[in-house]
């Protein structure tokens, strides 16, 4: 008898993710340090100058305030934007990218075309929204190492049973006798009480949270549509152990009716 179960392969879903989701946390480090490292113009008359060409005044930004953007822009498309677009099917520019992972006022301040220097207030917005999805990335490092461990439990369980009934399924139900059916009908109650253990864990697991200080936080139950939206199955352990559950249940329909027959 072969059982399918979707635990395994969910742990190994569970891990790829880490690293994925780790290489992003590093890129958000490296990328702050180096926002850091720009010093920002000091004082609002570096931030434009006025010129006047033909009787018309033209504002025109600060050389240097420019680079300072520039430098960001570049510091991003170098750090983060490789991992933000790499699940992106359409072409999606640096400053797109800026908009989706920071905000709307971070993309229009660094665009090339604005003008706008880069300022201590700007460069302080920039840091704040950058750690602040690196606090994210790491709360979700936290929540997918929990879930590999819970994997982990469901998965000690689910072995055990499959392989008791692998090798159950070895021997015919005709070369037992009665007391031998009786304990093997009790063996898949047991069983079935397990798997029952195993849904009410697993449902308290998804109803909690993993934090990583007090702005961010990741729901448990929001992270199953996330991690597993390429499975055949939403919840990899609530499915298998229904079908285990299923199985057994399956398995002492006909051992009882053995039982009856020889009592």
């Amino acid at each position: 008898m072969v059982v399918d179960t979707y635990v395994e392969q969910a742990q190994r879903r569970a891990r790829s993710e880490q690293e994925t989701v780790a290489e992003m946390r590093d890129a958000y480090e490296t990328f702050i340090r180096r926002v850091q490292k720009q010093q920002p113009e000091q004082t609002p008359a570096s931030m434009a100058g006025l010129t006047t060409a033909g009787g018309v005044t033209h504002l025109s930004v600060d050389a240097s305030s420019a680079d300072s953007c520039r430098t960001i822009r570049t510091a991003f498309a170098e750090t983060i934007r490789p991992h933000s677009v790499a699940d992106v099917d359409e072409p999606e520019s640096v400053l797109e990218t800026i908009r989706e992972e920071f905000t709307d006022a971070i993309a229009v301040a660094l665009a090339p075309t604005t003008e706008a220097s880069f300022s201590p207030e700007l460069k302080q917005l920039v840091l704040a929204e950058a750690q602040s999805r690196q606090a994210e990335a790491t709360a979700l490092q936290k929540a997918l190492e929990r879930e590999e461990a819970h994997l982990g439990e469901a998965d000690a369980a689910v072995d055990d049973i499959v392989a008791w009934i692998v090798d159950a399924n070895e021997r015919p139900l005709t070369d037992l006798g009665f007391d031998a059916l009786q304990q093997r009908h009790k063996t898949l109650t047991d069983h079935r009480d397990r798997c029952e253990e195993v849904v009410r864990d697993r449902q308290e697991f998804l109803q909690k949270t993993t934090n990583n200080g007090v702005d961010a936080g990741v729901r448990h139950r929001s992270l199953m549509p996330y991690l597993y939206q390429d499975f055949p199955v939403d919840h990899p352990i609530l499915a298998t152990v229904a079908t285990l559950n299923e199985t057994c249940q399956k398995c002492q329909r006909t051992v009882r009716d053995h039982l009856v027959r020889r009592a």
